[in-house]
């Protein structure tokens, strides 16, 4: 798993593209403050740039660098969830312009997979978290699922857990509404 981090590593400092497992589906992923390489996520996935993407982060505590305010009450969701949870949050900050919803808005995942982790950790920044699908395809649910122009279109593959043939399912999404409300978005 060494190399792979390595290899994976390497090729998001240089603006790469990968695509890998999460602790959900697979993704594509790159450095999320590298506005150039989430346009190229944007193109490989033929997807509209006003559609977001989430950001994977290796611990809680790092919310507050890509958001203004984060709600006391996030905190306990998180830790709370038993299944993946992404939240989208208000008023992001110290991201990639083109991540950054209209309405200032990013969606964030504390990563609970080990190589996720791992790889946000030696990067020390967040990393892009989008289904390997071409956008209006449906999410795929193991690797061997994914569409071979995914594959092709992509800097570096992650080996890890590629024989896993457990069928995946995206994150729940929630956020968080005005007066304290609870939106569920998936």
């Amino acid at each position: 798993m060494n190399v792979d981090l390595e290899h994976a590593l390497e090729t998001l400092q240089k603006g790469g593209i990968i695509l890998y497992p999460t602790d959900t589906i697979w993704g594509i992923g790159c450095d999320a403050t590298n506005n150039r390489a989430v346009m190229k996520v944007f193109d490989i996935k033929n997807r509209e740039d006003t559609r977001q993407m989430l950001i994977l982060i290796d611990d809680a505590s790092n919310i507050h660098n890509f958001v203004r305010e984060v709600p006391d009450i996030a905190f306990n969701f998180i830790e709370a969830a038993e299944r993946p949870l992404s939240i989208i949050f208000q008023d992001a900050k110290n991201l990639a312009p083109a991540l950054i919803g209209h309405d200032q808005t990013i969606g964030i995942r504390v990563v609970r997979d080990e190589f996720c982790r791992e790889l946000i950790t030696r990067l020390g920044k967040p990393i892009v978290s989008t289904s390997a699908n071409i956008s209006g395809s449906p999410p795929p649910g193991s690797f061997s699922k994914i569409d071979s122009r995914i594959k092709k279109a992509v800097d570096y593959i992650v080996l890890h857990r590629q024989d896993d043939t457990r069928q995946s399912a995206p994150s729940d999404i929630i956020k968080f509404g005005e007066d304290g409300e609870i939106i569920k978005i998936r």
